[in-house]
């Protein structure tokens, strides 16, 4: 299946943070206070980097202990307006690509309701690799007579594993390095740097993530940071607005960090030093100082987020269940095609076959004369997940077509080319009834693009989207890519 790259990166600011402060060389003050007092984990099955890249898995956790299983105080509790609820959700899973040469890093957020195979389970949710496993293996060793102190020490170690594996089995690498990070850190962090600078459409005020602020730009810190970012209710396309939110604070975050107010102030070099003690854990083979120092010149612009090709991200299983839908073959060859060449050159030098176009200024209709019941759905989620605005979406009315085809007013435009390259470089053909904004596809039974795997799930006609789905439709248009290097901040819902 032709590889999909959806415009909105579905990153997740806790893990993400861990990332600033990796590039940035935090550890100058006191390399050996941070070696010696940064928790680790070992025995993850980590590789090497033979593969031309450094390949990090970010791991953002709904944890109430700081990083060396310290049970967090009632007032930090309470300013993270997370609720009592104890669990051990990955809901924020991001794989870092750094090329051997140090000269780009791209983040890779793997959204959590992804649907893979998980060692032990089967198929499930990522997310659920690591509590689900760490619970089993807990139980199983209660059982046994091992103390719980111990009994947690070993499980936790098992769901780390297990998450290891699910992300190297779905995108074909070896993770080299493993970074975890709490909700505490996201809070310490953030007000390391003094706040980060938001932009928001309007004022909101939604009580379940503590969301309360007015319209416009506005400098946010700790808890605050934290409900901007969590919030996904009261928000017009829920889970896509949270996650364009996500996006543009990381880059508001990248270059506080990158600013020479922090790099040049040795007190918030101390306070990132410090937070990083408290919240991250990493994997005990990483030299953290070493790597740090070799990507010390990295610009904001040299970080890229990204996100893995989704087949349907509002697929639902047999028994209901909302689930992101992913191609592992296509996500293979996406994560192996940003070493191949520069991906900064992919990014600055888009091709005549691949026209840079703002996905949500272009209404595709979807019209089926394939015989295959659910096609042209299947086709317009996975072109709504890019961002194109839906049309039409129903069986072909026009003389019976054998070869699938994009039809446009005009053939050679931008819209049309974009829609054909995004379905796999299909044929453009001329129909002046259409409107210059609005491009058909007709699907024929040849057709093997995306969406091709017959889900039945249309972006207007979807189940009732739950907390846990990640909220969408065909006519919502996700925001434009953002690197940490871009002006900002970006104005957000």
């Amino acid at each position: 299946m032709p590889t999909e790259r959806p415009g909105v990166p579905r990153i997740v600011i806790a893990a993400m943070s861990v990332l600033v402060l990796v590039v940035t060389g935090f550890a100058w003050r006191s390399v050996d206070d941070l070696r010696s007092n940064i928790a680790t984990a070992g025995r993850l099955g980590l590789g090497g980097g033979s593969d031309g890249a450094v390949d990090i898995l970010m791991v953002g956790t709904d944890s109430r202990t700081d990083a060396h299983g310290n049970a967090l105080t009632q007032s930090e509790l309470d300013s993270l307006r997370a609720g009592d609820e104890v669990a051990s959700n990955t809901d924020t899973i991001v794989l870092i690509r750094v090329p051997n040469d140090g000269s780009s890093a791209t983040a890779i957020s793997i959204p959590r309701d992804a649907y893979v195979e998980v060692p032990g389970i089967g198929k499930s949710k990522i997310n659920a690799a690591y509590g689900a496993t760490k619970e089993n293996k807990r139980l199983e060793l209660v059982e046994q007579g091992v103390a719980d102190t111990d009994a947690d020490s070993q499980s936790t170690e098992a769901g780390r594993e297990a998450l290891i594996e699910s992300v190297a089995d779905l995108t074909g690498v070896t993770v080299d390095h493993y970074a975890e990070v709490g909700l505490l850190g996201f809070v310490l962090l953030t007000d390391a740097v003094g706040g980060v600078n938001v932009c928001l459409n309007a004022p909101v005020d939604e009580p379940l993530s503590g969301a309360n602020f007015p319209g416009g730009e506005q400098t946010l810190s700790g808890a605050d940071a934290l409900s901007f970012v969590r919030q996904r209710h009261d928000l017009p396309r829920g889970d896509l607005d949270r996650i364009v939110r996500q996006q543009v604070f990381m880059a508001s975050l990248v270059r506080s960090v990158l600013s020479a107010k922090t790099l040049s102030n040795p007190s918030k070099l101390s306070q990132l030093s410090s937070a990083v003690q408290r919240s991250v854990v990493l994997d005990s083979d990483w030299d953290i100082i070493q790597f740090a120092t070799r990507l010390q010149d990295l610009a904001g612009g040299k970080v890229k987020f990204e996100t893995i090709p989704a087949v349907d991200i509002n697929g639902v299983t047999d028994y209901g269940e909302s689930i992101v839908e992913v191609d592992p073959d296509a996500v293979k060859t996406y994560v192996e095609g940003l070493l191949d060449g520069s991906a900064d050159e992919q990014d600055s030098a888009p091709t005549t076959d691949a026209p840079t176009v703002d996905p949500s200024s272009v209404t595709v209709d979807v019209a089926n004369d394939s015989g295959i019941d659910g096609l042209a759905n299947g086709v317009a989620a996975s072109l709504g997940s890019l961002g194109y605005t839906s049309g039409s979406v129903g069986n072909y009315e026009g003389s019976s077509v054998s070869t699938t085809t994009i039809q446009a007013a005009d053939p050679d435009s931008d819209a049309a080319r974009s829609v054909a390259t995004a379905l796999g470089g299909l044929e453009v053909a001329s129909d002046d009834t259409l409107p210059r904004d609005t491009v058909r596809v007709v699907l024929a039974s040849d057709y093997s693009g995306p969406g091709a795997d017959g889900s039945t799930t249309s972006p207007t006609t979807s189940s009732p989207t739950t907390e846990e789905t990640l909220a969408s439709s065909a006519g919502e248009s996700p925001a434009p890519p953002i690197d940490a290097g871009s002006a900002g901040p970006a104005c957000v819902n």
